[in-house]
């Protein structure tokens, strides 16, 4: 039994001291670390720059577009016609053909300007898209970081527990050398020293790996990796107003901002398919340079006489400028119905905007109220706590004097460690309530 306790004792220290000199790590530099190594952010942050590639006047078509061109011809040609005086013909040619050509849309019913502004739009829904990506990715990262001080609180609680014990249990081994105590105290007290090992193992493990998935939502190469938390837990919550919450959330919330995004998108569509009934005018214009030669050709006359007629060059330049203009008179109502479904896209995305709001009103107000609970909680836990403490200190002294027995004292102890659990527990709940609070406003920004 003694070689079982110096165990744990030496698995306790050994945990203690592995828990020191380690790279400190704040709130602040756990979400900067966070935001830096998140795959879902850089996904979003390249989304952005596609976005904002692609937001440019030539791709809406606004620039006519050049081409250059270059044919190379060459051709063998060979005639045989007894009827004509000269009977057989034999030549080789080549020719070469640059050219330049630009067209330019010089009217499209509006057609550029409103794919610019559908650009441009894509662009702030990118951008809409990344700030969401930011704050999952922020919120994550508080709540694990928030998770691993709870857990490292309770390990601490479990540590002062196990002192207490292994005081107590050392205590009782006096007591027994002069007569005072009993083996079944001994046994007890051992027992319950034993008990507070092992569950301080436990909490060591469950704070290890509360660490590592920290670093997991930190996205850490390293999930072994090994930080000291710099925050502590700070037990007074700010008072919020439901009203002046509200207010931001309808103008900050970055899920309804989105659909507002697309609500435009979907009326620059119907702007688009409108300008499918207006006619549209390209100007074409360019030259065509063209250079011809035959480099040996051979005839046979009706005589009989075979004559080298040597080469023959030839050359043309061609310069062009022209217009064109098309309208579509009937398309058995295919623009039409196109440009209604784009105003019902419209009105859809228009409801969409109503339905999030009237959600996100109900999950604020459900939040806010629950926050405001868990305020509450946490103030009642807090008293416990100080109460049982308060008690614990009292039980420790009356235990010495033998005013009380071992039991009553290891039943204060565990009222001790009930109350810093239902404590921390109401801590992290409110955290986690006013994080999902603070991101209902659109708080959790870079």
């Amino acid at each position: 039994m003694k070689k079982r306790v110096a165990l744990v004792c030496q698995l306790a220290v050994f945990a203690m001291v592995s828990l020191q000199a380690q790279e400190s790590l704040s709130l602040s530099q756990a979400i900067e670390k966070g935001l830096k190594q998140n795959f879902q952010v850089q996904i979003a942050e390249r989304e952005v720059a596609i976005a904002q590639n692609d937001n440019n006047w030539a791709v809406a078509g606004k620039y006519p577009a050049i081409d250059l061109t270059l044919n190379v011809n060459n051709n063998y040609q060979q005639t045989n016609n007894p009827a004509s005086f000269l009977r057989e013909f034999y030549s080789v040619g080549s020719g070469v053909q640059p050219g330049i050509e630009a067209v330019w849309i010089l009217f499209d019913g509006y057609r550029i300007r409103f794919t610019k502004q559908q650009l441009e739009t894509l662009e702030r829904l990118s951008q809409g898209n990344a700030q969401v990506a930011v704050e999952n990715a922020i919120e994550s990262v508080i709540l694990a970081y928030y998770n691993a001080l709870v857990e490292r609180e309770q390990l601490q609680v479990r540590q002062r527990v196990l002192n207490l014990s292994r005081d107590r249990l050392s205590y009782e081994r006096v007591r027994q050398e002069y007569g005072q105590a009993s083996s079944f105290d001994v046994l007890q007290t051992n027992d319950a020293y034993i008990n507070d090992s092992m569950s301080y193992l436990i909490q060591r493990t469950t704070f290890e790996n509360a660490l590592r998935n920290l670093n997991t939502t930190m996205g850490e190469p390293n999930l072994s990796a090994r930080f000291t938390l710099t925050d502590q837990l700070a037990y007074e919550a700010p008072v919020y107003d439901i009203e002046a919450l509200r207010s931001r959330m309808l103008a900050n919330n970055r899920s309804l901002q989105n659909l507002q995004v697309s609500r435009e998108l979907a009326r620059i569509q119907t702007d688009l398919r409108e300008t499918t009934r207006l006619p549209r005018i390209d100007l074409r214009t360019g030259a065509v340079y063209n250079y011809n030669k035959n480099h040996a050709a051979t005839g046979i006359f009706s005589s009989g006489e075979e004559r080298d007629l040597g080469g023959i060059k030839s050359s043309s330049f061609n310069g062009f400028i022209n217009f064109s203009a098309s309208y579509t008179l009937f398309d058995w109502g295919l623009r039409q119905r196109q440009i209604e479904r784009s105003k019902m896209e419209e009105l859809i995305a228009q409801l969409n905007i109503s339905d999030l709001q009237r959600t996100l009103t109900n999950n604020l107000e459900n939040t806010w109220a629950q926050y405001n609970n868990q305020k509450e909680l946490l103030d009642v836990t807090t008293q416990l706590v100080n109460n049982a403490q308060r008690n614990l200190e009292i039980a420790e002294e009356r235990f010495r004097g033998g005013l009380i027995n071992s039991f009553d004292y290891r039943t204060i102890q565990l009222g001790y460690i009930n109350a810093t659990q239902s404590q921390l527990n109401a801590y992290f709940n409110l955290k986690t309530t006013e994080t999902e609070l603070v991101r209902l406003i659109g708080g959790l920004v870079r």
